[in-house]
């Protein structure tokens, strides 16, 4: 019968839902919302609240909700929904469930039950901000939320900074001046970026530029709601090629002192990556003292 809403199968079903603009939601996802036999979310004043803006009834159904807080409660109660061949449909706060969501557990367990667990994609605010900062996406990582201080914190940064690949934050906007502060210290202020707020909402910006620059303004304009920090990958300068090669001869005069050329070469190009005949040449130049 056309226009007639499929069934929808036994299984954990892990709904992605809008970010801001409540028609960014999925037909999918409408259709898993309407019929699963079991509704969780994270926050259920925010599920039934959207049911309603799509016209969806609970038609009696349980909505049960799932967080941080009383998940080692909830979780048994959802597998023995899915024990006994229900469908279950996690919908997240805002996005994809699972990044930066407490759904990660719950998912773990299904699995390890044998229970299927399917997604029904959509919305994502991380892979939003990549899109619009205009910034490499041939290769990223989402890292979340930065540890609030210490010596995690300053780890979390040193590591992130190192990582050949654009990376993509959440922040909040109480914080996010002192993080590209911190930023600047740790990655240098020439590092592109683009600082992305309240995405797919009215009041959507997208603010690019170095890593100074937005620093400079998130002081004088403090940005509000919803935020995304999209960074840059280090680029690599004459001053860092120099820096390397110089480090990558100074292990090699070190190792030919007890190696051969051969078994030094392979050694330092498995340690640094670098091209094995830029290793090889070098080496043969500090053999020949050229």
């Amino acid at each position: 019968m056309a226009g007639e809403i499929p069934p929808v199968e036994p299984g954990l079903h892990l709904v992605a839902t809008p970010i801001g603009a409540a028609r960014d939601i999925t037909l999918r996802a409408l259709d898993v919302l309407a019929r699963a036999d079991v509704l969780a979310a994270e926050d259920t004043r925010n599920l039934r609240h959207l049911m309603a803006l799509h016209g969806l009834e609970t038609a009696g159904r349980e909505i049960v909700a799932y967080h941080d807080h009383n998940g080692p409660r909830m979780r048994p109660r959802l597998l023995e929904a899915l024990e006994a061949g229900k469908s279950v449909a996690y919908a997240s706060d805002a996005g994809t469930p699972l990044v930066a969501d407490p759904g990660y557990q719950l998912a773990r367990e299904a699995i390890g039950a044998g229970h299927r667990v399917i997604a029904a994609p959509g919305p994502s605010a991380a892979l939003a901000a990549l899109t619009v900062s205009g910034l490499p996406s041939d290769r990223f990582l989402f890292a979340g939320f930065a540890p609030a201080q210490g010596a995690a914190r300053k780890k979390f940064l040193h590591e992130m900074g190192t990582i050949p690949a654009t990376v993509i934050l959440f922040e909040s906007p109480k914080r996010i001046c002192r993080l590209l502060t911190e930023l600047c210290e740790a990655w240098g202020q020439e590092r592109e970026a683009a600082l992305c707020r309240e995405l797919t909402k009215r009041h959507e910006e997208v603010r690019r530029g170095t890593l100074g620059a937005l620093a400079q303004g998130c002081t004088e304009h403090p940005p509000r709601g919803e935020i995304v920090l999209v960074i840059d990958r280090a680029r690599e300068t004459e001053a860092t090629r120099a820096a390397a090669s110089t480090d990558m001869e100074d292990a090699l005069r070190e190792r030919l002192q007890t190696r051969s050329l051969k078994q030094a070469v392979a050694e330092i190009t498995a340690e640094t990556g670098l091209p094995r005949r830029q290793v090889y040449q070098a080496a043969l130049r500090l053999e020949q003292g050229t």
